[in-house]
């Protein structure tokens, strides 16, 4: 007989968690503005309809000192899909490229799960990053969005199997 786990986060009153604006960081429209679609799939390979994705970020400087901005958190459609608009952040200073910080939360997990956004803009800064250097190439690719246009990045997650996304220990 399988284990199973006697308890898993969700599913979720939603009431409260998710509001129309929740996937704006900055306003639509604003100065280097970048919309970042993709789509939450589980360890089998299908969509996450009813997973949350969470989002913070330092500044286009690279600092934390507004606690009020880097924030966003976007509930995922039916199929899947989610966006979050924000504008790329500065590196930290400290040696990490530029990057965005994701949880995602969705049934069948008994936690979150924690990730990073980079950007496919920054070959040699993301090189240089202690993270991505310390991941085999195929593995690090999970964290790396793709762009999608102007102003536009993919980036997909998966929550297991093959090509499952790197996911941090906190």
């Amino acid at each position: 007989m399988t284990e199973t786990p006697s308890q898993t986060v969700g599913p979720f009153l939603s009431i409260g968690l998710t509001w129309p604006t929740g996937y704006l960081v900055v306003p639509e429209g604003s100065p280097g503005a970048i919309r970042i679609t993709g789509t939450v799939h589980d360890g089998a390979g299908e969509p996450v309809p009813d997973g949350l994705v969470e989002t913070w970020q330092a500044d286009a400087d690279g600092r934390f000192d507004d606690p009020t901005f880097g924030f966003g958190r976007a509930a995922t459609r039916p199929d899947g899909s989610y966006e979050i608009v924000t504008v790329k952040p500065g590196a930290l200073g400290d040696g990490q490229a530029p990057h965005v910080d994701v949880s995602v939360f969705a049934r069948g997990l008994l936690d979150r799960v924690v990730t990073r956004i980079y950007f496919p803009d920054e070959a040699a800064a993301n090189a240089a990053d202690p993270l991505l250097a310390g991941l085999p190439a195929e593995r690090a690719a999970t964290l790396v969005a793709a762009a999608a246009g102007p102003g536009e990045l993919r980036f997909d997650i998966r929550l297991g199997g093959e090509r499952e996304t790197v996911f941090l220990v906190l």
